[in-house]
């Protein structure tokens, strides 16, 4: 990337939050990573309330030679530095989720878990889900779908939904009128396989449902940075984040609090 290129890149993820980076993997690692995830999957079977993240397999990439390679990918890192976020680090591991044909759509949520902690304030990211797909997407085989900005502004939606994942969301039927709709604000997000979604884990987000009749395959890396502001950051902090003591432990919560407000 340019500059100017990376600029853009980091203003999109620190105003919208997320961004996408084209033509990350080269196209020999990514066949690789197709078959290898085909490989991981086979005979898997997902438990049912995994439904709507379809088969949700998770790896470590200490125990596999071709995640770890993914995780360490230096086209990724390079992309992280040029952005600004190069003290982004990974888990260590990731989760594969499909939408196979026919399969439904996966409902609204976010995942950030720390929304009883100050830093839910941060105007940067300090988690987030660096996503590959493994194909090219669209809203036909269940692309991501986005509302931009709600990473850091409460719109109505957020006190709609129910919580996410195993705290409901799980549950709810195909048909729930809520965690299922279409927002006037959200964005399709289609990309072409070997591309690179960064995105806040505060960033309400979805999928279609795969309408062909191919399997649409994601592999996600869950990467988080140290507390504090990074090192470009020249814009005002707030005032809860600086007061916020150093060692403070707060309850984890997947439900918008006081510190995610409206406009």
């Amino acid at each position: 990337m340019t500059r100017e290129e990376a600029l853009e890149k980091r203003t999109q993820l620190e105003r919208d939050g997320f961004c996408v980076i084209d033509d990350i993997l080269s196209g020999e690692f990514l066949e690789e990573l197709r078959e290898e995830t085909e490989r991981m999957m086979d005979g898997h079977v997902p438990a049912i309330d995994f439904k709507y993240q379809g088969q949700h397999v998770v790896e470590r990439g200490e125990n596999n030679d071709a995640i770890q390679r993914l995780l360490e990918w230096p086209a990724s890192r390079r992309a992280l530095d040029e952005i600004g976020y190069g003290d982004f680090r990974s888990g260590g591991s990731v989760i594969l989720l499909t939408k196979d044909p026919g399969e439904p759509a996966l409902y609204w949520h976010q995942d950030w878990m720390q929304w009883n902690d100050p830093y839910s304030l941060s105007p940067w990211p300090q988690i987030a889900f660096l996503s590959y797909y493994l194909h090219d997407t669209s809203v036909e085989n269940g692309c991501l779908k986005v509302i931009p900005g709600t990473h850091l502004r409460r719109i109505p939606l957020h006190d709609q939904l129910v919580p996410a994942h195993e705290q409901g969301a799980r549950f709810v039927e195909e048909n729930h009128p809520i965690m299922f709709s279409d927002h006037p604000d959200q964005m399709d997000v289609a990309v072409k396989a070997g591309s690179l979604t960064i995105a806040d884990a505060r960033l309400l987000h979805s999928t279609y449902r795969n309408q062909t009749d191919v399997r649409r395959t994601l592999v996600l890396a869950w990467h988080s940075r140290p507390l504090g502001a990074p090192a470009h950051w020249a814009r005002p902090i707030p005032q809860e984040i600086i007061d916020r003591p150093a060692d403070a432990r707060y309850q984890g919560s997947r439900i918008p609090g006081e510190f995610l407000r409206a406009d």
